[in-house]
């Protein structure tokens, strides 16, 4: 073999490795703490799934929103989507959601930026009467612009925002997956407590079960196929939210992702929502 035959060979020996290390499969199997300790086992899956998805930097995403009521009728919506990663302790990631079509509801704008120990802050813009409304704590439970999410689904799930509590392992299709309670800490949530899915082979959510402030069952969203992006950045390409009390349901089908976009702060203030049309 020639040297440069073998420099070629080390090369792609290395580059090899180091797509191994940013993938989530070839990571080392997580160590959790015994199932006696549901409490600090729960607590350890999500943290593990949460280091699994770090350094993405911000993104851009443009989805349709695929609304069926109970007879099985649809309608759609198209709109885009602005993530920023924030790595500050104790705030979470920054999000602004802008519809595009139909007419009806063109300019309608959601900030988000969320929060581990204080509420989140959101904000709607109103094209109609050109008005920026703060969402309160009291409201975030409600439906957002008449679809099966809630206002609190659609930020980010930050780990301290829940206390958790590991009840089983069980196959999650043709995968297995660790079954967590967590309970919402925050303050005005709609729920009492989620049930969550998560993979323990890539440690993603895979379905979440939505219990309503009686404990009944009111929501189930599931996630669809996965796709790597940044070699181990995974995102779902479509999410489906069903409501049990009504027989509506909500899909939210991805088309497009891009990442490290350039995205900073001043993308995401309050004056952005009246010009993200």
């Amino acid at each position: 073999m020639t040297g440069s035959s073998k420099l070629i060979q080390k090369f792609m020996l290395v580059l090899a490795a180091l797509v191994l290390m940013r993938s989530p499969s070839a990571m080392a199997e997580a160590t959790l703490p015994p199932e006696s300790d549901a409490a600090a086992r729960g607590l350890a899956i999500a943290e593990e799934m949460d280091a699994r998805d770090k350094g993405w930097g911000d993104a851009k995403a443009k989805l349709k929103m695929v609304l069926t009521n109970a007879a099985g009728d649809t309608s759609e919506r198209e709109l885009r989507l602005m993530m920023l990663e924030v790595t500050t302790a104790n705030e979470g990631d920054w999000s602004l959601m802008i519809f595009d079509k139909p007419r009806d509801i063109e300019g309608t704008a959601l900030l988000t930026y969320a929060h581990v120990t204080a509420p989140d802050d959101q904000w709607l813009y109103l094209p109609a009467v050109k008005r920026v409304k703060r969402i309160s704590s009291a409201n975030k439970s409600g439906p957002f612009v008449g679809s099966e999410f809630a206002f609190e689904d659609l930020a980010a799930q930050e780990v301290g925002k829940f206390t958790y509590r590991w009840l089983r392992d069980e196959p999650c299709g043709t995968l297995t997956c660790h079954v967590v309670d967590r309970v919402p800490t925050y303050e005005g949530s709609g729920y009492t407590r989620q049930t969550v899915w998560i993979d323990t082979t890539d440690y993603l959510l895979r379905k979440t079960d939505y219990y309503d402030r009686k404990g009944s069952l009111l929501k189930t969203l599931d996630f669809g196929e996965y796709k790597s992006y940044l070699h181990g950045i995974w995102r779902p390409l479509d999410l489906e939210m069903a409501n049990h009390e009504t027989g509506k349901k909500t899909k939210l089908v991805w088309e497009s992702y891009e990442f490290k976009t350039g995205l900073t702060e001043s993308d995401f203030s309050t004056a952005s929502l009246e010009r993200a049309r």
